[in-house]
């Protein structure tokens, strides 16, 4: 039997999340409604990530990685994972474990009328700078990009695996996977999911990484916007 979902795991410098990463997955993967691989992504870690990342999808069939020579950044992370993803639907989890695997299930009941289905932290467990920085950098990217998610940089999702593959390079992808489906001309769906303390590890945000960093891309993305080519076949022959 093929596998029909592929979940898309960035990993920079997460050495102390991946046991229970690994764990979580796992536990996942037997309960899962669709049959499902798991795809991590190191981005030039230098904490020993990649190496335990290796050897775990060398001993498991269902999870496979992709290890970068240098850091590159998530968007490019995610650029790599959804070129390389062959099943029909793809999803997105963050290390850290903020957000747990199960709740795709959450989302799985929608995404066959949307183009993508994002999760939305509503009742967020990050500290008072982190939770005041990322509702400052969405409500920027609501001002550029009209989605109106509440919650963009919600690190779950899942979408049709075709649109992904249609989704132009830039850095910080990341912060405009909603708006850059919007683009396609489908449409996209919110769901309150649960939202978890980070308990190893360190964040990689900050206020200049949320905020400033964010800002610019904005603008990459109202040059896409007006640039951006999307066709459909009526017909092919041959």
């Amino acid at each position: 039997m093929e596998f029909q979902f592929t979940i898309i795991v960035p990993v920079y410098n997460e050495i102390e999340s991946l046991p229970r990463l690994f764990e979580y997955l796992q536990k996942y993967l037997k309960s899962a409604s669709l049959r499902s691989c798991v795809l991590l992504v190191d981005d030039g870690s230098s904490d020993g990530s990649a190496s335990a990342i290796e050897k775990f999808c060398l001993d498991h069939d269902d999870f496979n990685c992709l290890l970068f020579d240098k850091n590159y950044g998530k968007g490019a992370a995610l650029k790599a994972a959804f070129d390389y993803t062959k099943t029909p639907l793809l999803g997105y989890l963050d290390a850290d474990l903020q957000t747990h695997p199960e709740d795709f299930e959450l989302l799985f009941p929608y995404i066959e009328d949307y183009g993508l289905v994002t999760g939305w932290r509503k009742n967020r467990k990050d500290t008072l700078v982190k939770r005041i920085s990322s509702k400052t950098g969405n409500a920027v990217r609501i001002f550029f990009t009209k989605d109106n998610i509440h919650d963009t940089g919600c690190p779950l999702k899942i979408m049709h695996t075709a649109y992904a593959k249609k989704i132009p390079m830039f850095k910080g992808l990341q912060r405009f996977l909603p708006a850059m489906i919007l683009l396609q001309q489908k449409e996209i769906k919110e769901v309150v999911i649960n939202h978890y303390p980070r308990i190893e590890g360190q964040s990689k945000y900050n206020f200049k990484n949320r905020f400033l960093g964010p800002l610019l891309d904005c603008f990459a993305y109202v040059w896409i916007k007006k640039s951006y080519i999307d066709y459909s076949l009526k017909a092919k022959h041959g």
